[in-house]
């Protein structure tokens, strides 16, 4: 049992606890509150003076998968041989020993979505994991997998494979080979019927089309990387032929077409926002898009895209953003609840609460102040990361 207490709570979903406790038994919050007695024996860390919050997620990120310090040998996330790669997996490509996963944790980021680039039009499957820091499987370290297949319009596979002089080598051909892999995927589904009803005739499976198939059956979301706005609607205008959930990834001119992303209720995950205007797609890339989505309505997360901006710093492009006119609540809710929302593990992350699991950080000051530390990173239920001198 443990007892966390005297802290400043800021619980997401239900409001700041002055002063409040938290407990902590078996890996999940059992209780939290002004008025909740420390049982005998518990461990008790005590708070005072700290500011309590929920482990922040990594909406978006290739950390495992793409090592920070490493050249080509830990570069993993991009297939660059076909661009059509549903049936790879970033599961398959994680090290749990990478550095980025232990920078998160001292970071306060406890939970990530980790994914294939974005150089193919569809890049292979997501995976939604913790950040024990380090001496944990990858297996250990799983959530949700798969939480949604990585597709990309735009500049990135025009560049791979316009350069090898294969198609798709325009925009008209990223949106043509996306069309073509989710009619395959439906032709594949009625096969799929079809041999349901005759389970003893053999069946040829198909691992790209397996991973397609899940998308066209909602069981998980089409993220589609997509900077320009021509390219967000390119992305919606796909997604409603074939009656799919997307994401919008990046969004980088979402603020454009805020109010159709809106009315269509998509979610989105924007950023990395603390990057220079590298190519043309980021040539309008401004710290109002979070502000603007939010006046809008449009549901988003915060990301860095590990390692483009090292994961640690996600709060500061938080602070960013409220800077330039994003309220504090809604931008807490960006790097927590929202991202877990759309990685589809709201039910166990993203806010503290009985029952969910106990990944809780203690910072010096309030996370989106730039002089705050982390003091304390515990996930489900375990100390993964204390401050020197703490």
């Amino acid at each position: 049992m443990l007892a966390i207490t005297n802290g400043k709570i800021y619980t997401i979903t239900q409001g700041i606890l002055e002063r409040g406790t938290i407990l902590v038994e078996g890996g999940k919050i059992t209780a939290l509150g002004h008025a909740v007695p420390t049982p005998a024996g518990a461990t008790v860390i005590d708070a005072a003076g700290n500011y309590v919050f929920p482990g922040f997620i990594e909406a978006h990120g290739h950390a495992g998968v793409m090592e920070d310090g490493f050249g080509w040998e830990g570069r993993d996330g991009n297939e660059l041989t076909d661009p059509v790669t549903a049936h790879v997996r970033a599961i398959d490509a994680i090290n749990p020993e990478e550095q980025g996963l232990r920078d998160a944790v001292e970071g306060g980021i406890t939970t990530l979505w980790s994914t294939p680039g974005s150089g193919n039009v569809i890049g292979g499957d997501g995976v939604t994991i913790k950040a024990h820091g380090r001496g944990r499987t990858v297996d250990e370290m799983v959530i949700k997998y798969p939480s949604g297949l990585k597709a990309a319009m735009g500049e990135n596979p025009k560049r791979v494979y316009g350069n090898q002089k294969k198609m798709p080598s325009t925009r008209m051909g990223v949106a043509g080979i996306m069309r073509e892999a989710l009619t395959k995927g439906q032709n594949y589904l009625q096969k799929l019927n079809k041999a349901a009803a005759d389970p003893d005739k053999p069946f040829e499976r198909d691992l790209r089309m397996e991973s397609i198939a899940r998308v066209l059956k909602r069981e998980i979301p089409l993220r589609v990387h997509a900077h320009r706005a021509d390219d967000i609607m390119t992305a919606i205008r796909i997604a409603e032929e074939f009656d799919i959930e997307i994401t919008i990834e990046h969004c980088t001119e979402g603020h454009k077409v805020a109010d159709e992303l809106a009315r269509r209720g998509i979610r989105v995950v924007v950023g990395p926002s603390l990057t220079a205007r590298s190519k043309v797609e980021l040539r309008d890339r401004t710290l109002l898009t979070p502000a603007l989505l939010a006046k809008a309505g449009v549901q988003f997360a915060i990301m860095t895209d590990h390692p483009v901006i090292p994961i640690q710093y996600l709060p500061f492009a938080t602070a960013l953003a409220v800077r330039e006119g994003l309220d504090e609540e809604t931008a807490l809710r960006a790097i927590t609840i929202n991202p877990a929302t759309i990685a589809g593990v709201a039910d166990r992350v993203g806010s503290l609460e009985a029952g969910k699991d106990a990944d809780i950080v203690l910072w010096s000051g309030h996370p989106l102040e730039l002089m705050s530390r982390v003091l304390l990173t515990i996930v489900d239920g375990q100390v993964v990361y204390r401050r020197e001198g703490e």
